[in-house]
């Protein structure tokens, strides 16, 4: 693919081709093989979406709660090790993620494998013991999260697609209580907090972009899709604080749409100066990527937990 008029493939100091960072690597041994695959820690991406979508669909109880977050780190762990597997040939000719796990052989493909099975089986059980509409619904978020890797091979918004599958963890949240409530699922749809997750769609979508600014150069080589692929640096940058405006400003719809209150609004102000602290520095330079990526770890939970506190506060009124 021909780089874009007026658009250099290297930017000196400021060039995403001299970032090789990446939070896939690995060392080898088994143990930190699986570590790295899983990637345990980023969780923090997903889970506190899934407990908000619970709490804006009701309070659930502690065992749908613990059946929520077996779901979630079941269906990520099989997600992360199909990923893994889907795009072992193409990390093994990119130089940023060439110390993968899969890559470096710290842990086999048959161990990838199982963890996919496994974690598939895992997640499909934990819906069904949460009730009979999320385990009617369970097939979908999963066909989404495994179909991931293939997204960049189709078209350059796999960021979407990404955005996609955790938006559909609120959903998850929202079923594991509703579900409980009402057998109809049409009902449950439409009490599903669709504001947030399209708010979430927007978060993941636009820090993904940034991250992917990374692996412009090779995926044009490749004919990869990626918006930084296809339409650039700048205009990279530009549509990914585009789409955080704008998520912020469904998420002040959405804490009028649920009366939060004065927690979920703090939380909010916290998360977008931390967000658009980290626009500014990427904006700045490139080498801030990582810094961006990592405030977008504590920046969804602050959010999560501004909602759920603000869905709470009510209840702490009536203890009181």
């Amino acid at each position: 693919m021909k780089k874009r008029k007026g658009e250099s493939m290297r930017y000196g100091k400021n060039s995403a081709s001299n970032i090789s960072w990446d939070p896939g690597e690995t060392q080898k041994g088994k143990f930190n093989g699986i570590l790295r695959l899983l990637r345990i820690e980023h969780t923090l991406f997903s889970l506190p979406f899934a407990y908000m979508g619970a709490f804006l669909s009701g309070v659930p109880t502690l065992r749908e709660l613990l059946w929520i977050t077996i779901a979630v780190f079941s269906l990520r762990s099989a997600a992360m090790a199909f990923n893994n597997i889907a795009d072992l040939g193409i990390d093994r000719l990119n130089p940023r993620s060439s110390k993968r796990p899969l890559v470096i052989g710290s842990i086999s493909l048959k161990s990838a494998w199982a963890i996919v099975i496994l974690g598939s089986l895992l997640y499909f059980f934990s819906a069904y013991e949460l009730n009979l509409p999320s385990f009617i619904m369970s097939p979908i978020p999963i066909l989404l999260a495994l179909s991931y890797p293939y997204a960049k091979r189709i078209h350059p918004w796999p960021h979407v697609h990404l955005g996609l599958v955790l938006a559909l963890v609120v959903l998850g949240g929202s079923f594991g209580v509703l579900g409980d409530k009402y057998s109809n699922i049409l009902t449950i749809f439409s009490k599903v907090p669709w504001v947030f997750m399209i708010s979430v769609v927007l978060w993941v979508a636009g820090f993904d972009i940034i991250y992917s600014i990374m692996d412009i150069d090779f995926d044009r080589k490749l004919g990869l899709g990626s918006v930084p692929a296809r339409f650039g640096v700048k205009s990279a940058k530009t549509l990914s604080l585009t789409f955080h405006v704008i998520m912020f400003f469904l998420l002040l719809l959405g804490i009028q749409e649920f009366h939060l209150g004065i927690f979920a609004y703090l939380t909010v102000l916290i998360a977008a100066i931390l967000t658009f602290y980290g626009h500014f520095k990427v904006f700045k330079s490139l080498e801030n990527i990582k810094l961006f990526f990592n405030l977008n770890l504590v920046i969804g939970l602050i959010i999560s937990l501004g909602v759920i506190l603000g869905r709470l506060t009510p209840y702490f009124h009536i203890l009181g």
